[in-house]
């Protein structure tokens, strides 16, 4: 057994002496009435003597953050889940037993406050203590309430600490769940339909990214976690299920760092007889429901700049943006050779399964994504990197597909969906020889998909979205691992 610090030890020793007085240190259910911020919220700017005339009586239950000790009367601080307020207690209102147990409280203890508001010569609005409940004994200290978990990486190991310490961690995991809540709202009330689909599977798809790789005993087969959301979903169109959803756990096996997580949220959603355009406008329409909702507003400040996320995002082809910043037309470009040429003379890196369509989104990567400031739909990407999209019927060596870049980075991916199973099983076959030259990202060749898509998917288009960049957008957090509340870390040493 670990060896306890001196506070620690005290602490322990103040719960025998909780326990001598025939209470339970760890506590039993407390009824509460209302929370911190709707009292405040609901008595601001009431005079002493109108607060007294409302006669309310509250109960609260939270942590000790504060205390200041008075003799026979003292304040203290008491934090719940929406923010703090000040509690006073009085020996001459509780009683001397109740006080007694009080005085002995540590900060971090929780504890619970049946009394009646007050406000104090200085204006605050105060819970003043009739009752006192003592309910659960922290025997470990909180950090020193300035400086917190001053290590970052302590900060998301042990997020429960940060949650306590922290009020814009606490900010943030609240906002999570509300945006989340904005997107359902939203598609239920289009007439979308929320599904769950499987997490584990046999076939590598959807997406073009590194997997985990488990095992099933029972079967003796190796499976994948899934990298993406998609082909299930679209097998749903197949049925007849025509705008579906799902918001749920994917898991790619690669790089960490402020934009990645090996475990991430995704938003994918499919509409029967929809395309490209349908996309754009229920995507546009996500994003500044979702800042609306959650701020009040579509300005955000963000990573430096002020942008706004009201309705009518900017849409530029790939190849004109690619023309905007370097002069090259990649419509005219007619040769892999050619490109490759391009390529060597810009300082762009080719690997051996490049072809043509590689190349143009190799140049989108160097010389435009980072420019990208205001919300903009780049749209047309190449064939060779979008397997699962239609092709363009104008110029087939690019497809219908777009991706919304936000201050550099990369919020969504969208397709007219890629509906004819002859296509899609040459495209599944080209991945397959990418794999061969070296690509560890390609698509496995996905037979029961093509052959669903032999009994007819409706014309429909597609979208993928990162939760966490959302997130972490409309919070203004520049790390990934501020919006997960346990983000991967590596094991203490």
């Amino acid at each position: 057994m670990r060896e306890f610090t001196e506070q620690e030890q005290v602490r322990r020793e103040k719960l025998n002496k909780i326990r001598d007085l025939g209470i339970d240190p760890f506590g039993h259910r407390y009824d509460v009435t209302v929370f911190s911020k709707d009292i405040k919220e609901k008595y601001a700017g009431l005079t002493h003597d109108e607060l007294e005339a409302k006669n309310a009586t509250v109960r609260v239950a939270g942590r000790i953050m504060f205390i200041r000790k008075m003799g026979k009367a003292s304040f203290f601080s008491l934090k719940d889940k929406l923010g703090n307020i000040q509690v006073y207690i009085s020996i001459n209102d509780v009683g001397e037993e109740a006080y007694s147990l009080f005085k002995s409280a540590d900060i971090g203890d929780i504890v619970g406050v049946n009394g009646r508001l007050m406000l104090t010569q200085t204006g605050e609005i105060t819970v003043k203590c009739l009752e006192y409940t003592h309910l659960v004994k922290a025997l470990r200290p909180l950090p020193e309430k300035y400086h917190g978990l001053s290590d970052v990486e302590e900060r998301f190991r042990r997020r429960y600490v940060d949650l306590i310490m922290n009020d814009d961690a606490r900010r943030i995991a609240f906002a999570r769940p509300k945006i989340i809540r904005s997107i359902q709202h939203y598609l239920d009330n289009l007439g979308y339909v929320e599904v769950e689909t499987p997490i584990l599977g046999t076939i590598l798809g959807g997406a073009a990214a590194r997997p985990f790789i488990t095992h099933h005993n029972a079967q003796n087969i190796d499976m994948y976690l899934r990298i993406a959301l998609e082909l299930n979903l679209k097998r749903l169109l197949v049925g007849g299920m025509d705008a579906v959803y799902e918001i749920g756990k994917t898991f790619r096996n690669e790089g960490m760092d402020k934009k990645h997580n090996p475990e991430f949220t995704m938003l994918e959603l499919y509409k029967a007889f929809s395309d490209l355009e349908g996309m754009m406008d229920i995507t546009e329409g996500i994003v500044s429901t979702c800042a609306m909702e959650l701020n009040g507003t579509y300005e955000v400040d963000f990573l430096g700049h002020h942008i706004s996320l009201a309705p009518g995002f900017r849409r530029a082809h790939m190849v004109d943006l690619i023309k905007k910043q370097t002069g090259i037309n990649f419509f005219l470009v007619t040769s892999l050779e050619e490109a490759k040429n391009l390529a060597l003379e810009h300082g762009v890196e080719i690997e051996n399964h490049f072809s043509f369509g590689h190349i143009v989104n190799a140049f989108f990567e160097k010389f435009v994504e980072d420019t990208i400031i205001e919300p903009t739909f780049v749209y047309g990407h190449p064939i060779e990197i979008s397997p699962l999209a239609k092709k363009d019927p104008k110029d087939p060596r690019f497809t219908q597909r777009f991706e919304l870049f936000i201050l550099g980075g990369e919020y969504a991916n969208a397709f007219t969906e890629l509906n004819d199973p002859i296509d899609q099983y040459e495209r599944f076959e080209a991945q397959l020889k990418e794999r061969e030259m070296g690509n560890d990202e390609a698509n496995d060749m996905d037979i029961d998909y093509v052959e669903a898509l032999e009994y007819g998917m409706p014309p429909a288009g597609g979208m993928g979205m990162g939760i966490d960049r959302l997130v972490m957008l409309l919070t203004g957090c520049e790390s990934i691992r501020e919006v997960i509340l346990f983000p991967l870390m590596k094991p203490r040493d």
